[in-house]
């Protein structure tokens, strides 16, 4: 299947196919230079599936997690592009997750003001999100996407073959995204998950997750306003990710966390049971004040105000302000210590 994302300055094709890994020299630009971006936890054969196929082809794998998310390893990447003679016209490829796509996109946005860039991404939550939309960033001081542009790829090959070699627990992150944008925009996408389906019918969540992100980018490239139903749970999300790094939860089970205190009564009612049977949190643990402490930093806080999606009824959304103290005190009541008890 092929879904086209059309923009103004150029839009770019999705693949969306089992084995279309192995078809990239088909579908891509890749017979010149390519520097190749993995991490750690991405098994190598997929990297190295991708550098058969490329004309010259270097593979530099980096450590897992948002940490590689930096100014040091920004500079790392650039630095091999200088010194193996990397120009226009070569190219960056993501082979990973969200991490290792908004980390690539970056480097290829950066490197002589911008090369080409391909994205390949290896998890459900990059499938489902991260992959498409140009959004590329790294993080400074544990504020997420802090420093970052708005940088398309050329092109997007998802393959849920690789899925296979993910423990259920990355799944079950990757599924969060699927599930945001299924009570923002989607209600028949929310039953698939109130059925227990949502692993099962792993195809259909890709795809319908696609198309609603590829509709919302289309109509709002750069975020000035319907774009930013995306963001619904990432909020606190951020907040919570960047003050638990201790505990380690994954980007997906802090989105999670977060969609709970912005939605109705009714559709948390609904929402708590989805995430538990995903294997996702549904209460905090840790320091809320720090968390939002941390949140109170975000892009969408504007002084005294904040900007935040809120789901009055399962498949769609709002955008409204709050006050940024009225918003904290809307977590502490959903969220604090024995809330939801």
């Amino acid at each position: 299947m092929i879904l086209h994302l059309d923009l103004p300055g150029g839009g770019y094709d999705i693949y969306l196919e089992r084995g279309v890994l192995d078809r990239a020299k088909e579908l891509l630009s890749l017979n010149r230079r390519v520097l190749i971006v993995t991490d750690e936890g991405v098994p190598a054969q997929y990297a190295q599936r991708v550098a058969a196929q490329c004309g010259e082809p270097i593979i530099v794998t980096v450590p897992q997690g948002e940490g590689s998310k930096s100014f040091a390893v920004l500079e790392q990447l650039c630095r091999t592009l200088l010194e193996k003679g990397f120009t226009r016209k070569d190219c960056v490829v993501a082979v990973g997750g969200g991490v290792v796509g908004d980390l690539s996109g970056f480097v290829a946005a950066s490197y002589m003001r911008g090369i080409d860039f391909y994205n390949i991404p290896t998890t459900v939550l990059s499938q489902v999100d991260s992959s498409i939309g140009g959004k590329v960033a790294i993080n400074l001081d544990n504020v997420k996407n802090i420093v970052g542009a708005f940088y398309q790829p050329r092109a997007v090959l998802i393959d849920p073959d690789v899925l296979h070699t993910l423990p259920r627990r990355q799944i079950a992150n990757g599924l969060s995204e699927a599930v945001k944008m299924s009570l923002t925009s989607d209600a028949e996408l929310f039953s698939i998950f109130e059925r227990g389906e949502g692993e099962s019918q792993i195809d259909t969540v890709i795809e319908r997750s696609l198309r609603i992100k590829k509709a919302v980018v289309e109509q709002d490239e750069k975020e000035s306003g319907l774009r930013r139903i995306l963001n619904f749970g990432h909020t606190l999300g951020h907040g919570i990710e960047g003050a638990e790094e201790l505990h380690g939860l994954y980007h997906g089970e802090c989105v999670a966390l977060g969609m709970l205190p912005m939605c109705s009564y009714s559709v948390r009612q609904r929402l708590i049971p989805v995430l538990a049977a995903l294997g996702l949190p549904t209460e905090i643990k840790g320091d809320l004040e720090q968390m939002l402490a941390i949140a109170s930093h975000d892009k969408k806080c504007e002084g005294s105000e904040i900007s935040v999606v809120y789901v009055e009824e399962v498949g769609s959304c709002a955008i409204r302000k709050m006050q940024t103290e009225t918003w904290k005190e809307t977590i502490r009541q959903t969220l604090g210590k024995g809330a939801l008890s």
